[in-house]
């Protein structure tokens, strides 16, 4: 949790001068767009006009592990698509086991970038895929990991396949925490930071040399619950005894060959012929392989409406940030949530609301915004039902706490809850320097309390201690009220402590262990639908499409007017104009609630 945002500072006005080269830039460059897309519109058009019916040849989905995945789609940019996400995959799987035209799915494994949750429900959606008698095959040039988390992605695969020259390194599980404390102490800095809860590890980074015994011990109890977890499903995967298999972890890495007859691999080839044998199986050498992201059968229309709202990222006061020209939105925006939410509630047609969050927190002030919304559509007598993706911790898991019913995957990390905040007095420091600052204060004895300069005054720490401790009986009455348990139980298990999604079931901060499909499957029996009733999943808030995007860009609205500033300030850098000379020559020539995630590899 870091402090929080109790003062938002007011919006900066444009000068007159600014909101006329503005509004010039925009006009031109919207023409620019606009003749742009104008001919990407004729040339489709035209194409369009002389194509054929829709291709129904067998295809194969590609899933390219080898990229980053965001856990829940996001809406595309004006110049860029949505890029892949755990979430758009699951639900693309759940839709292609009943699809005749996809023969199967090829994965090109690898990647040392998947959460470990996200790993997890990759691996049961895919294991969910293949009970429609379809088949599932990777290939890797490589397994160069030492994490078991990529590995768990692809061990329910039918067939691994693995390029000969290469290896396998996957091991077991690496977090590494750093610690400033003596650099704070040589830098003759101050850290002064308050916290709720011995287990709220974020304070240590700046205040220690090392683990404490706490910080230790929670670390050491997450890597090992997500150890086993994996463990045990690439074992069940791989029809190898855990011991084995341990061993197998202990002796890593191994080559292409000794893993073929350890069982960790199946076949050994190049991509192409992995490629050839998947046209042998399907007995057409015709299939397409298509990238998943471009897999879009049709929707259920005029079904029950289930509204879903995707969270990701860290929580903030206002708006979320990107879902502009040029970006995605990846943050969570309080204002920006409560109202998705109350567009929910405020939707006739919508019967429940399922809530995606994956998030390691931020504002308190936002959170407890999205949390009171979660509440009026419960009011409302619409159940809320949380998927809880990589983490939802801290801030995170303080929205879904009074939720209906909360779904977490084993190796999910949530819980951390807790607070802290603080700031470094940095007087010392300045001073080896030869810098000095000088402050005019008037007022009351709090007004200078957040200054980088002088640490906390007696009264100051009094006050800021006071916040500290009120957001905490906060979170602590949230979390007991939306649980159905006491304040002492929730403390006793609180101290800011992450646990795996396992651990907090086991603990009754979960109701079930998931994914986004077993918490569709809840959201459907909590509105009195059947498990399995066809519905209509609308989201909430809406994404923009391209054609509004562009509009926006026309009319030089104000969330354009802070794009082409973004843009103005990127153009800038030296960089950039570095890169724009060489072009140029070419031509010529021719926190609060912010739990501290532990990075597991």
């Amino acid at each position: 949790m870091n402090t929080p945002a109790t003062y938002t500072p007011p919006q900066r006005r444009l000068s007159g001068t600014k909101v006329f080269f503005i509004s010039i830039a925009a006009v031109v460059i919207g023409l620019f767009v606009f003749f742009f897309l104008l001919v990407i519109l004729i040339s489709g058009l035209a194409a369009a006009a002389g194509s054929s019916p829709p291709d129904t040849r067998a295809t194969v989905l590609e899933i390219d592990l080898r990229l980053s995945l965001l856990d829940a789609p996001v809406a595309p940019t004006l110049f860029s698509d949505s890029p892949a996400s755990v979430v758009g995959i699951v639900r693309a799987l759940d839709r292609a086991k009943t699809d005749k035209r996809v023969k199967g799915v090829f994965i090109r494994g690898e990647t040392g970038g998947l959460a470990p949750a996200s790993a997890e429900e990759l691996r049961l959606a895919l294991i969910d895929f293949k009970t429609s008698d379809k088949f599932v095959i990777t290939h890797a040039q490589g397994l160069s990991s030492t994490s078991v988390i990529p590995y768990q992605a692809i061990s329910a695969s039918d067939e691994i396949w693995l390029q000969a020259s290469t290896s396998i390194a996957t091991a077991g599980l690496y977090s590494q925490s750093e610690f400033l404390g003596g650099t704070m102490e040589l830098l003759g800095a101050q850290p002064q930071f308050i916290r709720h809860g011995a287990y709220k590890n974020a304070v240590n980074s700046y205040t220690e040399e090392g683990f404490t015994p706490e910080h230790r011990e929670a670390m050491e109890s997450l890597l090992t619950s997500i150890f086993d977890e994996s463990v045990d499903n690439i074992a069940t995967d791989r029809s190898l005894d855990r011991a084995t298999l341990l061993q197998l972890f202990e002796t890593a890495p191994h080559n292409a060959s000794d893993a073929k007859t350890a069982g960790l691999i199946d076949r050994l080839g190049y991509l192409e012929e992995a490629r050839d044998s998947i046209r042998e199986r399907v007995g057409d050498d015709d299939i397409t392989f298509t990238p998943i992201a471009d897999y879009d059968p049709k929707g259920n229309f005029g079904k029950p409406v289930i509204a879903l709202i995707e969270a990701q990222g860290s929580i903030l006061p206002g708006k979320s940030g990107g879902d502009g020209l040029f970006s995605a939105a990846t943050s969570i925006g309080g204002e920006t949530y409560a109202a998705a939410l109350d567009a929910a509630l405020d939707d006739d047609d919508v019967k429940a609301v399922l809530f995606r969050i994956s998030s390691g927190g931020g504002s308190a002030a936002a959170s407890d915004q999205i949390m009171a919304a979660v509440r009026r559509v419960q009011d409302a007598d619409k159940p809320v039902i949380i998927s809880m993706g990589q983490y939802a911790a801290s801030g995170g898991y303080y929205i879904a706490a009074p939720a209906d019913h909360i779904v977490a995957m084993p190796q999910t990390i949530t819980g951390s809850i807790g607070v802290f905040g603080g700031k470094i007095a940095f007087e010392e420091t300045f001073a080896k320097a030869g810098y000095n600052l000088e402050a005019i204060q008037i007022g009351g004895d709090f007004a200078g309390a957040y200054n980088i300069d002088t640490p906390f005054t007696e009264s100051q720490l009094a006050g800021y201690q006071a916040e500290m401790d009120q957001i905490y009986e906060d979170f602590v009455g949230v979390v007991a009220s939306g649980r159905n348990m006491s304040r002492e139980a929730v403390i006793e298990i609180a101290e800011g402590r992450v646990w795996t999604g396992q651990q907090a079931f086991e603990r009754g901060l979960v109701d079930e262990l998931g994914g986004f499909d077993t918490a569709l499957r809840a959201t459907r029996r909590l509105a009195g639908l059947d498990e399995d009733a066809a519905v209509r999943l609308e989201r909430f808030p809406r994404p923009k499409s391209r054609e509004e995007l562009f509009n926006e860009l026309l009319s030089g609205t104000a969330s354009t007017g802070q794009d082409l500033e973004a843009l103005s300030a990127l153009m800038q850098r030296p960089e950039v104009q570095a890169l724009i000379a060489i072009r140029q020559d070419a031509q010529a020539r021719g926190a609060e609630l912010k739990a501290p995630l532990p990075k597991v590899r």
